[in-house]
């Protein structure tokens, strides 16, 4: 028996008493707290947890060259992905998943991690382009791994080797940094997205819209059913101004080189090739480039992910020279300077020395530009001075950029008094003007702003905007496209238009710079360009080092009068224009050869003797001069023995 000392106190058994009642009050407010105030908030819950969301996962739309042959394609692949929305120790699962998949356990648990703060019902990818291996782990672990689910991508198959890798792009997940930019802040961290060229500017239009499929499952996560499935949109098809068969010819071209080829319609700005090399393949970065292959390419002194077409600003050299006799002819000059070039000349105390030691003799306008004449350019150099130079290579659109609808285009520079004083602080001297006579000192620009300069010469003053797609194959009201017609006439007297590129077709004749670039049949106008990187007397001390050879410069077109087509060529440590000339005139060779292949409705088959019968029509003036009447004919035409194949699609896409 208890003693009357062990006997709990009527306050304490009291106050025990109401301890628990209130306890009791507690549990019974949350249970209808649970129950009545928030049903409905928990029943949807529930419901979200028996009901999940899978995403269909929508197709980039397919790259087209001008005639609607395959460039970029699709094909069918699996990823592996985690979903979150159950009860799961995801962590504690890593290590098997980690090994079905051929992960690193440790990155496994960094993506769980790194995807902790998004809702719930966003999967995490795990893994892309399964094999099927991976594949038949997933399915024999549906059990073990519920969380563990597929989904059907449509990766990018790009061409092989590389094949027009920075015109076309690649593709790649959206980083933390990407989702700060305005033009991707609609999207989620995982999406694919374009990352450059093509594949960034109109990625837009490429890249669709997901659908998504809703799966029943059980309270362990497995799925037990369909719901239904809402189809993914397709992105848009594009279709490019390039023409894969000119591509091809200037891919071959540049094949080993470093430097740029582009080529263009001068009427229009299509642009009908470009390649920069050394180039990339961009199925590397399709599904996951890996880090040592990221590095191997941001650290190559070649810089193979620089598109050099439209990134390298660089001296152009002698090629400069066809804008100094514009500015020289408008401004009166150059059509009566006369120079006898000895092999050197003296301006403000200092000698500069032509490319030909022994000199050119006496030299007039058109025998400077042929024969590229150093004395000569530096003489109307000085003549015209800095800013009537700056004037008109301003008004040709060097200097800034073109336009061209690809991202991260540069600016270059084009050098004036006022521009010395905004970005060093310091006045321009007179000495440096001559330099920049012939194409070196402060000028940079790059292959596609020197192609645009000279096709406007060669169209007479009519300067386009260079662009890869064609603006009406675009949506209606689409802004970004419109510009892309835009038409800017530089004045160029007719008479100076007609002298200068009259001139130009003598470089590639006996005489010239680069005959050995001609092509027989062929009438091409032209001019070459050898720009040093350092000094001659600096190279000299590193003994001619080959990294300091001079880069290569060519740029020309055909015919000599409202051409077709106008080619640019870098060939960075070419040394000499005239071998920039010879990739220069290959892809014009290609050009003019499927033209002349091209079947009209007047044109025969091919005869045994490998001729062929073509008939035209066109308009000429009357006796009277003044007015003109219908004419007609019929040639004969000698095929090529060896044509070049037509390609049905880019390489490795057929």
């Amino acid at each position: 028996m208890l003693g009357r000392d062990d006997k709990v106190s009527a306050m304490r058994l009291t106050a025990a008493q109401y301890i628990i009642l209130g306890i009791f009050l507690v549990l019974a407010y949350g249970l209808w707290r649970l129950q009545v105030m928030q049903s409905d908030f928990y029943s949807l819950a529930a419901e979200k947890n028996r009901i999940r969301n899978v995403p269909v996962l929508a197709p980039r739309g397919k790259i087209l060259d001008r005639e609607g042959r395959t460039i970029v394609d699709n094909y069918p692949s699996f990823s592996a992905l985690m979903m979150r929305d159950s009860s799961r120790d995801l962590a504690g699962d890593a290590d098997l998943i980690a090994q079905g998949l051929h992960l690193d356990p440790s990155e496994v648990r960094a993506r769980i991690r790194h995807f902790a703060a998004l809702p719930q019902y966003q999967p995490i990818f795990l893994k892309e382009d399964i094999t099927p291996d991976e594949l038949q782990f997933i399915e024999a672990h549906r059990n073990e791994l519920p969380e563990l689910d597929t989904i059907m991508a449509h990766r990018r198959l790009y061409p092989r080797n590389g094949f027009m890798a920075h015109l076309i792009g690649y593709v790649g997940e959206v980083s933390e940094d990407m989702l700060n930019q305005p033009q991707f802040e609609l999207y989620n961290a995982g999406d694919v997205v374009g990352i450059s060229g093509v594949e960034r500017q109109y990625n837009t239009l490429l890249m669709g819209t997901n659908g998504s499929r809703q799966a029943l499952v059980d309270s362990h996560g497995r799925e037990v059913g369909r719901l239904g499935e809402t189809d993914a949109i397709p992105g848009k098809q594009l279709r490019l101004t390039i023409d894969i068969d000119l591509q091809i010819a200037a891919e071959e071209a540049l094949a080993g080189k470093n430097g740029a080829i582009v080529a263009m319609d001068p009427r229009t700005g299509e642009i009908l090739a470009m390649v920069s090399g050394p180039t990339f393949d961009p199925n590397d970065f399709a599904v996951h480039v890996s880090r040592d292959q990221w590095n191997k390419l941001v650290t190559d002194p070649d810089k193979p992910l620089l598109n050099k077409a439209i990134q390298a600003q660089l001296a152009p050299g002698s090629t400069f020279k066809i804008i100094m006799s514009v500015a020289g002819w408008q401004e009166g000059i150059a059509q009566t300077l006369h120079v006898n070039c000895t092999g050197s000349a003296e301006f403000y105390g200092r000698r500069f020395g032509c490319w030909v030691k022994g000199g050119h003799g006496e030299v007039t306008l058109e025998k400077a530009i042929y024969q590229s004449c150093d004395v000569f350019f530096y003489t109307l150099a000085e003549k015209l001075g800095i800013d009537r130079i700056a004037k008109y290579a301003t008004e040709l659109g060097l200097g800034q950029k073109t336009g061209i609808d690809l991202p991260n285009e540069v600016s270059g520079v084009m050098p004036s008094e006022e521009w010395k004083i905004r970005n060093f602080k310091q006045k321009w001297f007179a000495g440096e003007t001559i330099s920049v006579g012939i194409g070196q000192g402060a000028i940079a620009i790059t292959p596609v702003q020197l192609l645009r300069a000279i096709s406007a010469i060669s169209m007479g003053g009519r300067m386009v905007v260079p662009h890869v797609i064609n603006p009406t194959d675009m949506p209606p009201g689409y802004v970004e496209a419109q510009h892309y017609t835009e038409v800017k006439n530089v004045p160029i007297d007719p008479n100076g238009w007609t002298f200068i590129t009259d001139a130009m077709v003598k470089v590639l004749l006996p005489g010239g710079t680069s005959p050995m670039a001609a092509v027989p049949g062929i009438e091409i106008a032209g001019k070459t360009g050898s720009a040093q990187i350092v000094s001659l007397a600096t190279r000299a001390k590193f003994k001619n080092d080959e990294d300091l050879a001079q880069n290569g410069w060519f740029v020309g077109f055909t015919p000599r009068r409202n051409p077709d087509v106008v080619v640019c060529v870098l060939f960075q440590g070419g040394e000499h224009g005239k071998l920039a000339a010879r990739l220069a005139t290959q892809v014009i060779k290609a050009y003019v050869e499927k033209q002349r292949r091209t079947p009209t409705k007047m044109v025969e088959k091919p005869k045994s003797d490998g001729t062929v019968d073509i008939g035209g029509l066109w308009t000429e003036p009357d006796s009277d001069g003044d007015k003109e009447k219908l004419a007609g004919g019929r040639f004969v035409l000698d095929l090529p023995k060896k044509p070049m194949p037509l390609a049905t699609a880019a390489p490795g896409l057929r």
